[in-house]
């Protein structure tokens, strides 16, 4: 039987995810997970691509711009608060923080993250300073 759980954000990060931005682990169940990713003011993720699992994430804080590429599909979207996007399956991305605050996200990732080895890093449109 599954257990009910609830949980604080944490004050620091708990992990560095591979496209080099903080991550605050919040919950999981079988299905999915879902975590805070920041990236601190001015900086540029490295750019990734994840092998199995897809992602939404809706932005809290900060602007910036997040890049997609997938296939032919190529798009950059100006991101802040009360905006969400879709990362799916083998998506090419990365994104920056152009304000003076980090640009802040609550992602929902399916399944859960499995692990070492799921982000694959590739060439971005940006050079990462992370």
């Amino acid at each position: 039987m599954e257990r009910f759980e609830t949980k604080i954000i944490a004050s620091t990060p708990d992990v560095t995810a591979p496209d080099g931005s903080q991550v605050r682990i919040l919950l999981e169940l079988k299905r999915g997970s879902m975590a805070h990713f920041a990236l601190e003011p001015r900086q540029v993720s490295k750019a990734v691509s994840h092998k199995t699992i897809e992602e939404i994430w809706y932005f809290v804080r900060g602007r910036g711009r997040m890049w997609r590429c997938l296939g032919s599909s190529e798009q950059t979207v100006d991101v802040f608060p009360g905006v969400s996007i879709t990362i799916p399956t083998g998506t090419q991305f990365q994104f920056r923080s152009d304000s003076d605050e980090p640009l802040e996200a609550i992602g929902v990732t399916m399944p859960p993250w499995p692990g070492a080895g799921e982000a694959v890093e590739v060439q971005g449109i940006w050079g990462p300073t992370v």
